[in-house]
């Protein structure tokens, strides 16, 4: 994606009837569809279906084939309940007669209540940080996995500027807690639910790897096998996509050739604005 318009273009999906949308995909280069770009894809089919004045608060989905980037991706919605504070959805994203992905959202009108979060951890900022693609570059001969899938996912509509060194080779065993600031590349004014759909898109960058970087001694990161099983994604507060995001990561746990990963975005002023947790298969290819 050359900017940011082509991304809000692509999660944007054409109605074809009631409550069933069309969306198209980017070509990656490991041709496969993004898990995040199905995944905001089908939170803007849900969207589409829920009152003005109701947000999602929480998503719940599983990734079952992969996605073909040659075909176009049908969602199919299924207005479960619309209740009196709170609406609930299910969309099926459907390629070659057969379901690739389900996702199950629940929206809820604005409502007063309990206020208290967790507080933002302590790193540097991102004003004197390299993005992703240049740290990259710095490591193009000693880690060609990761610089092959840093500039495989290249795209001028957000901006990713890790924390800590992405190379391999500089994580610490036994330890997953990364860290990288984010924030849209052009200064836009959108509205909460398109906030909410690239920040899903957003959300699948690096959660996964957090579980691989505590087995530095164990492994070669240029012969793993990584695919996202399912994915959470609750919205607490409202933020502001022009300003840099903080996704503080950390893995859980790992077991039976799983990793599970869990994310926590803050805004620059320290708001916890979403939580996120995502499980996926890893596997060393022999």
């Amino acid at each position: 994606m050359k900017n940011l318009e082509e991304l809000i273009d692509l999660i944007t999906l054409e109605e074809i009837d009631d409550a069933l949308f069309r969306g198209q995909s980017f070509i990656t280069p490991w041709q496969r569809v993004f898990g995040g770009q199905v995944l905001a894809q089908a939170l803007n089919a849900a969207y589409r279906t829920v009152e003005e004045d109701r947000l999602a608060h929480s998503l719940h989905c599983y990734f079952i084939l992969p996605g073909d980037v040659n075909k176009p991706i049908i969602y199919q919605v299924q207005v479960l309940r619309d209740g009196g504070s709170f609406s609930t959805r299910r969309v099926t994203a459907i390629q070659h007669g057969k379901a690739i992905f389900v996702l199950a959202a629940s929206f809820q009108i604005a409502q007063k209540g309990f206020d208290h979060q967790n507080e933002m951890p302590p790193v540097k900022g991102p004003e004197n940080l390299l993005t992703d693609v240049e740290q990259a570059e710095l490591i193009r001969e000693t880690a060609p996995a990761i610089y092959q899938k840093t500039k495989a996912r290249e795209q001028d509509a957000i901006e990713f500027r890790p924390v800590e060194n992405i190379a391999f080779d500089d994580a610490q065993a036994g330890k997953s807690h990364r860290n990288f600031w984010l924030r849209v590349t052009e200064p836009t004014e959108i509205d909460i639910p398109m906030k909410h759909q690239i920040l899903a898109f957003a959300s699948d960058y690096d959660l996964l790897l957090s579980a691989v970087y505590p087995h530095k001694d164990e492994v070669d990161i240029n012969r793993l096998f990584l695919a996202s099983l399912d994915h959470a994604m609750y919205f607490h507060r409202d933020f502001d996509i022009n300003d840099w995001l903080l996704y503080n990561i950390d893995s859980p746990s790992a077991s039976n050739s799983r990793g599970l990963g869990y994310g926590r975005i803050f805004s620059s002023k320290g708001k916890l604005v979403s939580t996120v947790i995502q499980e996926g298969l890893i596997r060393v290819m022999r």
